[in-house]
């Protein structure tokens, strides 16, 4: 039997497992299963807390829904650090390893903030044909790939559709890339909605792609840190950085964490 905890950081949510012991060996197939919303408990992913490897507190093995497994993921870093807290009774601040590198996350009072590892190969305005448009496009690595188009009407515009043209177009071949639809709302905050890879969907929240955003439209308009940003779930969160002459530091990405509810299942 496998025993879970299901957690929700603004509307992106997992099924995060204490893996310590090492005796949880998943499938791809299991963890598809487990996130499936219709025949398992239903999750945008699944987090395993493991023993860390190279000097940090814990190591975070984060998959998405599909079972494959990704390199990182804002949201879930946020609440794999509470889970991780809560399990091991550590106090402070906590730190973890993960595919994209080292995170460390701090508790200002019911919040999470997580100190992101360093963004790279951004690259602005590249003119693709997707979806029957021509887009500009502006794209970000913030542990994961994510593209970035700018709208005036987000509500009507077509994630799925577009966001899956964007995620598999031949720019960002061969591993394809998240695609973000950002429209400004006010002087320092933009709201998001996101199709992510892995999920194949429009998930409420993504982390990792805030970040993308945030920073892209730092470069568009010079918008001073922090930036808010308002995502699908409804959650405004926030998005701090240092801008260096070689792109940015000091990435934080605050916002809540919860606990949903605790269960066992066959896995």
């Amino acid at each position: 039997m496998l025993h879970f905890t299901k957690m929700n950081g603004a509307g992106n949510d997992f099924v995060v497992v204490d893996n310590r012991d090492g005796k949880n060996a998943l499938t791809a197939a299991q963890i598809a299963r487990l996130c499936d919303r219709h025949r398992g408990v239903g999750a945008d992913g699944l987090l395993a807390v493991e023993p860390a490897q190279n000097g940090a507190d814990f190591r975070m093995r984060y998959y998405n829904a599909d079972g494959g497994e990704a390199e990182m993921c804002g949201n879930g870093a946020r609440c794999f650090a509470r889970f991780a807290q809560k399990v091991s009774g550590q106090r402070g601040n906590v730190s973890f390893e993960t595919l994209a590198g080292v995170i460390t996350a701090k508790f200002p009072g019911d919040l999470v903030q997580i100190q992101m590892s360093t963004p790279h190969s951004l690259r602005l305005n590249d003119k693709l044909h997707a979806g029957g448009e021509v887009l500009f496009v502006h794209s970000l690595n913030t542990g994961v790939p994510h593209a970035v188009v700018f709208v005036d009407d987000l509500e009507n515009t077509d994630v799925h559709d577009l966001g899956r043209a964007i995620r598999y177009h031949e720019h960002f071949a061969p591993k394809g890339t998240n695609a973000n639809f950002v429209q400004q709302r006010a002087a320092d905050l933009i709201a998001i909605r996101t199709y992510e890879r892995g999920v194949e969907g429009e998930t409420l929240a993504c982390g990792t792609g805030m970040v993308a955003c945030a920073l892209i439209f730092h470069e568009r308009t010079g918008t001073p840190s922090p930036v808010q940003v308002q995502v699908r779930g409804g959650e405004t969160l926030r998005i701090g950085f240092s801008k260096t002459t070689g792109g940015y530091e000091n990435v934080t990405l605050t916002g809540p964490a919860d606990f949903v509810f605790d269960g066992t299942t066959a896995g």
